[in-house]
């Protein structure tokens, strides 16, 4: 999601350079999912990551989306057989592959007939351009639904769930949790580290440095983008973000380890989306996929988290 120019939603720049040597550095680690999306930075990070793939493409599970707006126009957004079939031909072509091994719907359209989203995926799957599907930012119900619809054309169904998931956002774990085991989805946790909160670099009444993600939203331009930051930096969210703090003094590893040690072993989830814009970041993320947390870490974790 960094990877190109700074866009909003307070995402940070990563010039290309360094995005090559964060993903050869992670492939480097034994991991393979590398998930963008069209939307992410104009386009750029696509066509970033097709240009840092060039000979080790089949040692990735590439994943990207489509649904965001690419235009101004009607049919330049959403999931119908027009815009996704343009949407996923440009993504190909930026990535400089044949095909994507996930491809997921960015949210929900309510304007298309989920029948007819299913069949343009299925259509993709059938041409080989497309292994497996995967559906974002998806309720519980349209899950249901698009899976049904599915099933009664006889087409491929999803098999991959993006959802936000962290110590700050636990929803996953009730009715949608439920929807994606029965209906044989995996979870992949975006925004683990709750956009930074997780790491411990806000404090209580201290403002966030001018570079951070909070910091970036809250000077933005946007009034959505001020609205979502200041609902990062709460005071529960601070709290819980403290406990943390203090668990991974206790441990000797970072607060961001133990944020991503516990998402991963989570019931359900089958990857965890990092989004380093630096090898640093990479290397203090890294660490805690190698973190195995004590019950009695992960029980106090649990604890502080609950949702009220």
């Amino acid at each position: 999601m960094n990877f190109g120019p700074a866009g909003g939603a307070g995402v940070g720049s990563c010039e290309e350079a360094e995005a090559g040597r964060i993903v050869h550095a992670f492939l480097g680690a034994g991991h393979s999912l590398i998930d963008t999306a069209d939307a992410y930075t104009g386009g750029e990070s696509e066509r970033i990551l097709g240009r840092v793939l060039r000979g080790r493409r089949d040692e990735v599970v590439l994943a990207t989306k489509a649904a965001l707006p690419q235009g101004p126009g009607p049919n330049d957004r959403g999931l119908s057989r027009m815009h996704l079939t343009r949407a996923l031909e440009n993504s190909l072509r930026r990535l400089g592959t044949d095909h994507v091994d996930l491809y997921q719907c960015h949210q929900w359209d309510p304007d298309t007939p989920v029948e007819e989203t299913m069949a343009v995926l299925d259509g993709f799957v059938r041409a080989g351009k497309v292994r497996y599907l995967g559906c974002s930012n998806f309720s519980a119900a349209q899950v249901v639904e698009a899976q049904w619809a599915a099933e009664r054309a006889g087409g491929a169904r999803y098999v991959g769930l993006q959802v936000q998931y962290s110590l700050l956002a636990r929803e996953p774990e009730g009715e949608l949790g439920e929807v994606a085991a029965r209906h044989g989805l995996g979870v992949l946790a975006w925004s683990p580290l709750g956009g930074g909160v997780l790491t411990g670099r806000y404090r209580p009444g201290a403002a966030p440095e001018a570079d951070s993600r909070a910091g970036r939203l809250l000077n933005s331009p946007s009034p959505l983008a001020r609205s979502f930051g200041g609902k990062m930096l709460t005071g529960r969210n601070l709290e819980i973000a403290g406990r943390v703090v203090e668990l991974a003094a206790e441990l000797g590893t970072t607060p961001a380890a133990v944020a991503l040690a516990w998402v991963r072993d989570r019931r359900g989830v089958a990857s965890v989306l990092i989004g380093p814009r630096t090898v640093g970041q990479l290397a203090e993320n890294l660490a805690g996929f190698a973190l195995e947390l004590p019950p009695e870490a992960v029980a106090r974790l649990d604890e502080a988290s609950r949702p009220e």
